[in-house]
């Protein structure tokens, strides 16, 4: 993966590549913004997703309006900065992922007040973040996969075409990498969520796919914006 890695100017990875990609350098607050807002979104979006949804026969999770935009800041991280570095935001955002987990378990097993209300209380947390460690372990499974499977096609695109197409890489990254994620992800997280029987599986599979697929195809030209105004605005980007 040496020839991935992030740098202002990155060789070619193979010598039929028609462009040298160029990479930003981490040296602004720029990647540190990014790096938050994804680390945040995933661990919110682990929160909603233990609890099932439902739209009349769509069914679906309560992290499902959340998570597409954590795939969008990896769009925008390994475009500008490249795939050493969006591995690192990846790697990093799942090991904050697995420390809220564990700060969930902490405040849980705490003794809690043994009034009703207390009792009460006590009862509603662990029903409500009791089974986000089996979501937060579905979660690092399915988004370590799709999130690098994602990266590594942006900036093997990125090689070939230089500056050019990036409205292709955008949608060619998001359809593999949102499949594998999602499959990943259902598998693991469904018994949690109450999700029984092949079909409502299926069901739930296949509409979070289409879902989070057709929100960030939807959302390419504001994705493409916040690419173009990255680049303008790191130091060390230059375009080859």
């Amino acid at each position: 993966m040496s020839s991935l890695q992030s740098n202002a100017s990155a060789t070619p990875l193979s010598s039929g590549a028609r462009a040298t990609p160029s990479f930003a350098a981490v040296g602004s607050p720029y990647f540190g913004i990014l790096l938050a807002c994804m680390a945040v979104i995933v661990i919110l979006s682990n929160i909603g997703a233990s609890k099932g949804v439902l739209f009349g026969p769509i069914v679906t999770d309560g992290g499902f309006f959340l998570f597409p935009f954590a795939y969008i800041l990896g769009d925008v991280i390994s475009e500008i900065y490249g795939f050493k570095v969006a591995r690192k935001a990846i790697l990093t955002t799942f090991a904050l992922s697995i420390f809220a987990s564990l700060t969930y378990w902490v405040i849980i097993a705490l003794p809690g007040f043994t009034d009703d209300y207390g009792v009460t209380k006590q009862q509603a947390m662990e029903d409500a973040l009791g089974p986000v460690p089996q979501i937060v372990l579905a979660s690092l499974l399915a988004f370590l996969a799709g999130q690098t499977i994602n990266s590594t096609i942006m900036v093997r695109l990125k090689a070939r075409h230089g500056e050019r197409k990036l409205w292709a890489r955008l949608m060619g990254s998001s359809g593999v990498g949102e499949f594998v994620d999602t499959l990943i992800f259902c598998a693991i997280a469904a018994p949690v969520i109450g999700i029984v029987g092949f079909g409502m599986f299926a069901n739930y599979v296949v509409v979070g796919f289409v879902y989070k697929v057709g929100l960030q195809y939807l959302l390419i030209p504001v994705t493409a914006a916040a690419i173009g105004w990255f680049k303008r605005h790191e130091p060390t980007y230059v375009a080859a």
